[in-house]
This record gives structure tokens, C-alpha cells and sequence, in this order.
């Protein structure tokens, strides 16, 4: 099957996507882009980070094989092309002959199996180490080629390599262990400086393979919150800017100097309980919760409005209607019913933490979540942390409950099977698995027959969102404003900010 049938083969799955700085960093030159931020990277390994914040700066540093574009289709990255063999249990890739890391060193075939092999590797500790489990062995025929040799057929697998959690790295800073200490990749920037919670300063890789970058480079400064950012915008201090916080969004499109680029994504807002802790590891507790919380609630009060309420399910091609879930509209008499059911009719403690500033709505949600439990006796105590305090405790398991948004991708195998399968490598985040959430996972893997996927993948839907391990809350936007002088910014429903790669300053 050529590359033109095995991307066919995909169509289903692509349908289916306090003040660090006192001051805005000074431009490297006059053609250097000045950006801001709130939440900065937590640290620069891209096979091992999860927080939206490092995802964001590494995606312009490292590529990964293949990437998603602006409508979740697979597009070229390292890789000029791929096939999949007839049976499915292989896929060859030829790598782009023009690919060069950031200090002119070609990006070869050993590069992109030492890579893989990293991943795979338990010590490495990698973030998306279970989307990759079915590949047996990696073949380099040449300096060129790859082929992945699986041990079954694994439809969701190119999808999983368009992560920047699969990004392609130096073989020789594997053997050297500097990755994640030092950022050398083959992406359209280089990673010039890094004063962590300060300011990164960035310059266009001149040898990137993607084409040529109209800027020289991107000057990031991190604000202490997202009002000093709108003002810096404002005041021309700034081109470029990340929003989180939907309130201050909402105030760009009443400066007529600016451009608010604003778009849904795949990553939702969630409520995780942890079923290794009582009473969560009672499942009439869990479904409790879940029936107490009004997601519209939620919705409306921390991110004023700007969302939907979702089930697991984010990605076009998949998602249901989520009024037909278990519980989704919120039965506070079923809730106590359960409660006492379960032996807890008088309630019970328990602590929620947040992280401060991711997302912005963190604080919010925890708030009005505690509100809402409390009618059924629950009494949540709000705990807040420091990004990296909390992605450490998160990795760890080491909450009874967690709010936290997770990133989407555009195949539902690869974005759930490292919490929900026996062999995902966030079951510590999870606690939590049962027969039918694993089997319905394996079969969706394997299936290449997009409409019984669907119903394969509602059927996990539907299942996970009664046994109750988290409560999905809802999806929002992405959101970047900019001067009107910013030209060619393309955002995604992955919330990437790749698209930085094209922009030019008119």
C-alpha cells in the first residue's frame, strides 16, 4: 500500500485534532518577532514533558516525523514520505535529504532509531512511551530509510508519531546525555538563551528544511500575568502574544490595533479523581461526583462561556453528543442517592489540587467545583502549586483529586492509551483500568475500518465516562493576538504555535 492508499487508510483518524521579567526582552534585531507569555517551558526534554507550556517552545526547536496541519491532516516533517506494507505490521519512511539539526548535522536514519529506541526505553521515562509498544524492531537499510517493524497492525501509529513527544533528536546527544539539558533539533528555531521564568531568545534556523523563515528570530519574555501582556500589547511592546486566560481574551477584539486569533481545540478540562484513594476507589462515590457537577456550570463560570461541554472524545470524527453520557446533566438526588448508597451520606474530605496559571481557569474551576460537591457533602479542600510542583505530584499520582487540562489528538487511541490501557505508561496518573476500557482500546488499534472505529471508540466513550475515574468537563479555545503588522500566523486545533515558522513582519 503506497503512501497515497496508507494516508487514505488515516483519513478517518484526520477527520476524525510573580513576575519572571520586569521588563519586555529587547529585540535581537529589527526583524526579530517580540512575544509574550505567562507560563514558561518547565523543562526542555521532548520526549519526557506534558505541560502545555514546554510543548509549546519545543515544538519550534524539535520536529518529530510527520505533523499535523491546520485541518489534523499528516503532512511531511523529517520525513519526506511513508508506506505502510498490506498488512499494516510495517511502515517505511524516507527521510528529507534537506533535514539538518540546529549545528548542520544532517538528520540521518540512526538519529530517528536512536530516538525511538529512547522512547522506548522504561529508564527514559517518556510521556507518550505506550503509543509505540507495538513496534518489534527499527530497521536503517540506509541513511534515508527507516522501517518500522510491528508486531501487529497499528493503525493509529502515524498519528502518534506527529507528537512533538516523538520528536527526532541527535543520536549523539542520546549517547552524550545532554538531552534536556541543552535544545538541539532540526525545527525552524534555535534555542539561543533560556532564563527560565524570564525571558528564551530564539534565532531562525537558516538550514531548516521546512523553508525559509521571514523573521530572525522570536524574543519571548514571560509576563507576570496576562493583563501585563494585553497592556505591553497595546503599547507596541510586544507583536505577539499567547492568551490562556479567556477573560483577558475577550477584551483583544476591543483594541482596534490588535488581531485575536481564536480557535477550538482538542484539549479538554477535567476533573480527575484518583480511585486508588477512599473513597474515590468506590465506584458509586465516583459516579456521585460525577452526577453532583453541572459542566454547563463550570463552563460558564470559569471560562466565561468559551467552550463546550465534552466527553473523552475531542477529536472530529469521534465526538458524540455528550447530553446522551451518563450523568451530564447534573442530578443532585441521584448524587446523594448514590452517596448513601455507597455509605457515605454524610460526605466525606478530600483535597483537589491546581496548578497556578494552567490553565488560567485552574483557580475557577476548583472553586466552582468545590461549590457544587459540597451539596452532596463533600468538602473539597483547594490546593494550588507551581506548575512544575504540580506536573511532579500529577506524574506521581499523588492527589485525591486533580483539575488539569489535557492535550487532544486528532485518533483516539493515541491520546487515551497510555492512562487507560494495561500497558500505558500513566497509570499512575489513572489508577484505573478495567478489561473492557483495555480490550475496546487494542480492538480500536488494530481495526482499520474508520466506521467501526466509531463505534468501537463510542463504545470506550461510553464505558469510561460511567465507571467515573475523571469527570470530563468541557474543550475550549486557543487563543494569540497580535499587531496588525503579523502576518501568516495559522493556528491549530492542537494549539501549536509551529505556525510561528511562516509568520513575516509587513
Amino acid at each position: 500500500m503506497g503512501r497515497h492508499l496508507s494516508t487514505k487508510l488515516l483519513s478517518g483518524l484526520a477527520l476524525a485534532v510573580t513576575i519572571g521579567a520586569t521588563a519586555i526582552a529587547s529585540p535581537a534585531s529589527a526583524a526579530s518577532l517580540k512575544m509574550a507569555w505567562k507560563q514558561d517551558a518547565t523543562g526542555l526534554d521532548p520526549h519526557k514533558q506534558t505541560a502545555f507550556s514546554s510543548i509549546r517552545l519545543l515544538e519550534l526547536i524539535y520536529e518529530p516525523l510527520v505533523r499535523f496541519d491546520k485541518d489534523l491532516q499528516i503532512v511531511p516533517a523529517v520525513a519526506a514520505s511513508w508506506e505502510f506494507a498490506a498488512d499494516a505490521k510495517q511502515i517505511t519512511f524516507k527521510l528529507n535529504p534537506s533535514a539538518k539539526f540546529q549545528d548542520g548535522k544532517p538528520v540521518t536514519a540512526a538519529d530517528v532509531k536512536a530516538s525511538f529506541e529512547r522512547l522506548l526505553d522504561e529508564k527514559t521515562a517518556a510521556a507518550a512511551r505506550a503509543n509505540f509498544l507495538s513496534i518489534a524492531s527499527i530497521e536503517t537499510p540506509d541513511q534515508a530509510t527507516v522501517v518500522f517493524k510491528l508486531s501487529q497492525p497499528d493503525v493509529p501509529l502515524l498519528t502518534a508519531m506527529a507528537s512533538i513527544n516523538a520528536a527526532i533528536v541527535p543520536a549523539a546527544e542520546i549517547t552524550a546525555g545532554t538531552i534536556g539539558t541543552k535544545a538541539l533539533g532540526s525545527g525552524p528555531f534555535k534555542l539561543d538563551k533560556w532564563e527560565p521564568n524570564s525571558r528564551e531568545t530564539l534565532s531562525a534556523n537558516k538550514d531548516w528544511a521546512g523553508g525559509k523563515i521571514a523573521i530572525d528570530g522570536i524574543d519571548i519574555s514571560v509576563l507576570p500575568d496576562e493583563t501585563a501582556i494585553l497592556a505591553a500589547l497595546r503599547t507596541k511592546q510586544v507583536d505577539f502574544a499567547l492568551i490562556n486566560d479567556p477573560l483577558v481574551a475577550t477584551l483583544v477584539p476591543k483594541e482596534t490595533s490588535l488581531v485575536l486569533n481564536r480557535t477550538p481545540v482538542l484539549a479538554y478540562h477535567v476533573l480527575q479523581m484518583n480511585p486508588s484513594r477512599k473513597p474515590m476507589d468506590n465506584l458509586a462515590v465516583r459516579q456521585a461526583i460525577s452526577c453532583a457537577i453541572d459542566r454547563k456550570d463550570v463552563l460558564d463560570t470559569a471560562s466565561v462561556g468559551e467552550g463546550k461541554v465534552t466527553g473523552p472524545l475531542t477529536m472530529p470524527g469521534y465526538t458524540s453528543d455528550a447530553s446522551t453520557l451518563f450523568c451530564y446533566k447534573q442530578d443532585i438526588a441521584k448524587a446523594k442517592k448514590l452517596m448513601a448508597d455507597a455509605g457515605f451520606a454524610n460526605g466525606f474530605t478530600a483535597t483537589v489540587i491546581a496548578a497556578n496559571g494552567e490553565p488560567a481557569t485552574a483557580a475557577a474551576e476548583a472553586q466552582v467545583l468545590q461549590s457544587q460537591l459540597a451539596e452532596i457533602g463533600v468538602k473539597l479542600n483547594i490546593k494550588m502549586m507551581e506548575l512544575n510542583v504540580y506536573v511532579d505530584a500529577w506524574l506521581k499520582g499523588d492527589f485525591d483529586m486533580a483539575v488539569a487540562l489535557n492535550g487532544g489528538r486528532a485518533d483516539p487511541y493515541s491520546m487515551y492509551n497510555r492512562y487507560w490501557t494495561k500497558t500505558g505508561n500513566l497509570q499512575k496518573v489513572t489508577n484505573y483500568i478495567d478489561d473492557t476500557l483495555d480490550s475496546l482500546m487494542q480492538k480500536g488499534r488494530v481495526e482499520t475500518d474508520p466506521a467501526k472505529r466509531k463505534v468501537i471508540f463510542a463504545d470506550f466513550e461510553k464505558h469510561l465516562v460511567e465507571v467515573a475515574p475523571w469527570v470530563w468537563l468541557y474543550t475550549s479555545y486557543s487563543y494569540t493576538a497580535q499587531q496588525k503588522n503579523v502576518q501568516g500566523f495559522v493556528p491549530t486545533p492542537e494549539g501549536s504555535l509551529f505556525g510561528l515558522s511562516k509568520v513575516t513582519l509587513q
